[in-house]
């Protein structure tokens, strides 16, 4: 019989072998992601009209790959998003409206498109709801065609017709693959990370809170400035760590809730292939060549 010694070690050395294979995963992107000038071209998407925004007066479907070509001096971010009603959406939105600053400045990027999954409705519902700044710009893609072009992952057995998209969906919600890649980026949500970062997060639990959304965990003052965070009080050292236990999955529940669960009739996907397709981005600069390109990999893993 084995030993419980022995059990142990085993296990222990394919939990070793799977965070390999992960790491290796995080090294791959489609080529069509590589050359995203290329595999974009001739594909034209609407522009979604959202108030505010300054190009109204153009407002005609986008060519991709020729607007990336035309990127000269300055570079151009294109974010792939899934569904309008989906985890990838939320998050990659909420990051860049966090991040902006720092996109421009440090990252020298001057124009950024998100393209989702969803009707012009949708669209502009989403970014409406998560206060998306209207300088970046949104476009409708019902039928994740630009994604797949691009080369993200379509998700669980995509082609399998005998399944229902809802099981695929639950199949990629529980880390069950290929892509492999929900667990790794969903646990941390849980875990914290000791080195991390929690500037987006507080700022996107701060706009979900000032919209009515639940839990509200943050203590604003008059003028809307965060003087308190919950996990601020944290025990055992935690309160000190870069990215708090469940401080991330704390705003994964206030989306979950707040926004999926409640405009869930408004959000879903027109398209079942949408439900489980997952997203990505590239970065390009002068004559659309690719400096960055990112598939994600699993549900959150962006």
């Amino acid at each position: 019989m084995f030993s419980a010694h022995s059990v142990s070690k085993s296990a222990l050395a394919w939990v070793l072998l799977l965070v390999l294979l992960q790491c290796n995963n995080a090294l791959v992107v489609p080529l069509s992601a590589a050359k995203p000038m290329e595999s974009l071209m001739g594909l034209s998407p609407p522009k979604v009209i959202r108030e505010g925004t300054t190009n109204d007066a153009d407002a005609t479907s986008v060519d991709l790959g020729a607007e990336l070509a035309a990127v000269t001096d300055k570079r151009t971010m294109m974010v792939f998003g899934t569904h309008a009603g989906d985890f990838n959406t939320i998050e990659y939105m909420q990051k860049i409206r966090a991040s902006l600053p720092e996109l421009r400045s440090k990252g020298g990027i001057d124009r950024i498109w998100i393209i989702v999954n969803g009707a012009p409705d949708q669209c502009k519902f989403i970014a409406g709801l998560l206060d998306l700044p209207a300088d970046i710009e949104v476009l409708s893609d019902p039928t994740g065609e630009a994604g797949r072009k691009f080369g993200v992952s379509r998700g669980f057995r995509p082609d399998d017709t005998s399944l229902s998209p809802f099981v695929k969906q639950f199949c990629s919600g529980i880390g069950i693959g290929p892509p492999w890649g929900t667990l790794p980026a969903v646990l941390p949500g849980y875990i914290g990370d000791p080195n991390g970062r929690r500037e987006w997060i507080e700022t996107s639990l701060k706009q979900g809170q000032l919209s009515g959304r639940w839990p509200e965990i943050l203590e604003l003052d008059q003028n809307e400035a965060i003087v308190g965070n919950k996990f601020d009080d944290a025990p055992l050292g935690v309160n000190n760590w870069g990215r708090r236990p469940f401080e991330l999955a704390t705003l994964r529940l206030q989306s979950l809730i707040g926004i999926q669960i409640k405009h869930w009739s408004v959000l879903k996907p027109v398209d079942d292939r949408c439900l489980t397709q997952f997203g990505g981005c590239t970065v390009v600069e002068n004559g659309g060549n690719a400096i960055y390109s990112w598939v994600d990999r699993g549900l959150c893993d962006v």
